[in-house]
């Protein structure tokens, strides 16, 4: 019990520092820290990309299991995640965007 403990301690630690280093080596210290220079247009460039570029690589992830697995059984993980793209296209709001492909997926899967 005392071994677990000191794990989920020591895990947490780590989690909390993963998470306070990008605060700590890139915070600026005004908004005209960040506009000049290489270091800043790539700053930038990253806050702008990134959360797209992960978003992306997560949805292609969760549908190319089913898709590998069984493709006739991943048509309503198609159908959902083309309904989630184009309610986020017509909507521009992630959170309903989300919660109708994910109605829809749970409803198509019981149907299906």
């Amino acid at each position: 019990m005392s071994r677990a403990l000191a794990y989920t301690f020591a895990m947490g630690g780590v989690i909390l520092f993963c998470r306070a280093v990008p605060f700590l080596f890139f915070r600026s210290r005004g908004e005209g820290d960040r506009k000049g220079g290489f270091v800043g247009t790539l700053l930038a460039l990253a806050e702008q990309a990134a959360p797209p570029a992960a978003m992306t690589v997560l949805a292609f992830n969760a549908i190319a299991g089913p898709v590998k697995e069984d493709p006739l059984r991943s048509i309503p993980v198609l159908i959902a995640s083309a309904i989630t793209a184009l309610v986020h296209i017509w909507k521009r709001n992630s959170l309903i965007s989300i919660f109708a492909g994910t109605a829809l997926y749970m409803i198509l899967e019981r149907i299906w």
